[in-house]
């Protein structure tokens, strides 16, 4: 057993495939099979069921792939630590960030560390809080930024940032307050199941005692650009995080309105594996957030 192999097993394990596989790491496919079946003779055990075109990861596959990560994690991590010594830290960062912290805050802390480490280049996926944090548990990315808390047991959460969601509108509502029960009699546009805000969301309006049965949903969108697409265009109003309108505020193009004697707050989190350890290039950009935090 080797450290190639091991790398061509994680590829196979995470795409499934190994046409997949092949693709990824510029191998052929027979060559990517002579090296499960080599990986399976040596550790007398099936790694792989096979159907047709596709597999499926038997139990003692899914013990070797956190086994198989950790040896190559702590590999880079030593390359890397001899780069430190030779160079400036170079590389490639892949994180995952839900909507807002992806699209809003991150760019402009980005810029910031770049300008220390310019050889350093960033990579973010963008998605909802629960496959962000989906993709952690995957081994996808190693890093992300979310709006709420899942699988706690399994994922670590450090406080970045804080946040305040409030009603967005520009034609329905004229009051800068309302009460609670007000947002019942206008159209709502809903965010999509898994959103970060909309976990958060749905939270308050249950403590503030309000059916979430009972909103007047016009349409569920997914993404915030979309929903405030929808409420400039008349459909109805929603709940938003504050950084996603600063723009559309300052230029009078939505409106906030808030809630009678409540403040709809939630914070971001950067979220990393509770079991795998970040390697040196991530665990600058980590420090970096720690240092920013609560800063914007």
């Amino acid at each position: 057993m080797d450290i190639h192999q091991l790398r061509i097993f994680i590829s196979v394990f995470k795409n499934k495939s190994f046409s997949k596989a092949a693709r990824e790491l510029f191998l052929t496919q027979p060559t990517i099979s002579e090296h499960i079946k080599t990986l399976e003779e040596e550790l007398n055990c099936v790694l792989f069921d096979r159907f047709g075109k596709l597999i499926i990861p038997t139990k003692e596959a899914e013990i070797l792939y956190e086994h198989a990560c950790a040896v190559v994690e702590k590999l880079e991590n030593l390359k890397e630590v001899l780069q430190k010594i030779k160079s400036a830290p170079s590389g490639n960062l892949h994180i995952a960030a839900s909507s807002i912290p992806g699209t809003y805050i991150l760019p402009r802390l980005i810029s910031s560390f770049r300008k220390i480490y310019p050889e350093i280049s960033i990579q973010i996926d963008i998605s909802d809080s629960k496959t962000v944090i989906e993709s952690l548990l995957s081994g996808k990315v190693t890093l992300g930024i979310v709006g709420t808390k899942l699988h706690k047991s399994k994922i670590d959460y450090l406080p970045f940032m804080n946040d305040e969601l409030v009603i967005v509108s520009r034609q329905f509502i004229e009051e800068s307050f309302i009460e609670p029960h007000e947002i019942l009699k206008y159209p709502f546009i809903m965010r999509e199941e898994g959103s970060g805000t909309r976990k958060e969301m749905e939270r308050w309006l249950n403590e503030m005692g309000i059916d979430i049965e009972k909103l007047n949903v016009a349409c569920t969108l997914s993404s915030t650009d979309a929903v405030k697409e929808a409420i400039k265009n008349g459909i109805g109003i929603s709940i938003l995080s504050i950084h996603s309108i600063k723009d559309e505020t300052e230029y009078g193009t939505l409106k906030i309105v808030r809630i009678k004697n409540y403040t709809m707050s939630r914070t971001f989190y950067i979220a990393t594996h509770a079991k795998r350890t970040l390697s040196y290039i991530y665990r600058l950009f980590y420090e970096f957030l720690q240092e920013k935090a609560f800063s914007l």
